[in-house]
């Protein structure tokens, strides 16, 4: 589940910057960029939970340490990409 809400967030997000740049309302996209990368964050949340629920520590010692770095760079970038044509539009109205 994690997949496709997390490849959903990427097209929102490309949607976002497309539309900005085509002088359209990106806001819309905007937020279905930042709102599927919090149901992604909160679907592999889940996924971890279910394993400790399991017991499956296994592969929560192989899993988790590198997705966790992986997580909050995806989502450092994921946010700064879809306020980036706010932060473009407060530029250029100086």
């Amino acid at each position: 589940m994690w997949v496709v809400l997390g490849v959903i967030a990427i097209i929102a997000t490309f949607i976002n910057l497309y539309m900005y740049k085509a002088g359209k309302d990106y806001k819309l996209a905007m937020a279905l960029g930042l709102s599927f990368t919090a149901l992604t964050l909160v679907a592999e949340y889940s996924m971890v939970s279910d394993w400790v629920k399991v017991e499956d520590w296994a592969a929560l010692l192989d899993v988790v340490p590198g997705m966790e770095k992986a997580l909050w760079f995806l989502t450092i970038v994921s946010i700064l990409l879809n306020i980036a044509p706010i932060l473009l539009e407060l530029k250029g109205k100086k």
